[in-house]
């Protein structure tokens, strides 16, 4: 007798599904809760120490009679309690503090080691290395003179910096995507762009009319040869398919120039405009050591000369603060430029 035995199937049961905790994001107090109390006490630590150095630690050479500088650190102890206070509330605050606090906490903490080495321990003589209250002195008494040669360099270096980017894009485009000028044009590249601008100061005082001139024409130079060579080389490295595309699409010449090899070149011709800026500082300064009668590095020719060395530092002090912020605006017009880059190079 044969016998089947069926296969019995277990029923299928349908389990439901374990609801998952929605994500949230993280609430201010978890936000508070991470942040490192360091970074809410290193501004005031930082002019807490300054000012520890300046009162209790005795002076061996001769302090300036003005409160310039403690003046400065008191700020510095207030703005950061309060900020320290306020740093719950503001998230704009709080991004601020979290990338800022520990730079300015150490330029504090340096100062007071400035101090210490110079007006306490002696380990840098007078009068050419004088401590932080006679810069910020001087900073305070020649402020009407220091504001006026601001003034002056920026104007110089504005407009030789916009005449050199000028003169360097035209020839730049030029010689990237014309063969015969790049045939024409790299070896008077190659010979004169490696002399450096302020070897040409002879001949710029003998050829322009006047030395203001002639140092807005070393300026323009110091930027004409970076921006050009770079601006070239951006266009000449355009991808072929970009322009095969957009020939395939009737394209005329016009339109690959200024609509595809121009954009494609734009990180190019920033790195250009960048190592331009970095060498018309240098040229500036140089530039108005000679003939100019104003601007920041003839005020620094005029206080070495007169052994001033707190005025010489208070100008360094003001070329760093001038042009780290002309540095960071182009950075800014960089980035709102090249925000098509973001996620394929990291700077």
């Amino acid at each position: 007798m044969n016998t089947t035995i069926e296969p019995t199937v277990a029923p299928v049961v349908a389990v439901p599904a374990t609801p998952q905790p929605a994500m949230t994001l993280p609430t201010a107090a978890v936000t508070r809760r991470r942040m490192r109390p360091q970074t809410l006490l290193v501004v005031p630590t930082g002019a807490g120490i300054a000012l520890l150095i300046h009162y209790f630690v005795p002076k061996i050479e001769e302090v300036p009679l003005t409160n310039y500088y403690p003046i400065l650190l008191f700020t510095a102890l207030g703005l950061g309690l309060i900020g320290a206070a306020l740093y719950p509330f503001l998230e704009g605050l709080r991004k601020w503090m979290r990338q800022m606090c520990p730079i300015l906490g150490a330029s504090l903490t340096v100062l007071g080691i400035w101090e210490l080495v110079t007006y306490c321990l002696g380990w840098m003589p007078l009068p050419y290395f004088p401590g932080p209250e006679a810069v910020a002195a001087a900073l305070v008494n020649d402020r009407g003179l220091i504001f006026d040669s601001t003034w002056h360099s920026l104007l110089l270096l504005f407009s030789g910096y916009a005449i050199g980017t000028t003169l360097a894009l035209i020839p730049g485009v030029t010689i990237g995507w014309f063969p015969h000028a790049r045939y024409w044009g790299m070896p008077v590249l190659k010979i004169i762009g490696p002399i450096p601008a302020t070897a040409w100061i002879p001949l710029a005082m003998v050829v322009a009319p006047s030395a203001l001139f002639s140092a807005m024409g070393l300026v323009a130079l110091a930027v004409w040869f970076p921006v050009t060579m770079l601006t070239a080389s951006g266009i000449a490295n355009t991808r072929t398919s970009y322009l095969d595309v957009a020939r395939t699409l009737g394209a005329g010449r016009a339109y690959l120039i200024f609509r595809v090899a121009i954009p494609a070149a734009l990180p190019n011709i920033f790195l250009g405009l960048f190592m331009g800026l970095g060498t018309s500082f240098l040229t500036l300064v140089v530039a108005e050591t000679v003939g100019v009668k104003s601007g920041l590095g003839w005020y620094l020719s005029w206080a070495q000369g007169w052994a001033e060395y707190g005025k010489v530092y208070g100008a360094l002090v003001i070329m760093a603060a001038f042009f780290s912020t002309i540095m960071t605006v182009l950075f800014k017009v960089r980035d709102r430029v090249l925000v098509w880059q973001k996620g394929v190079i990291k700077w």
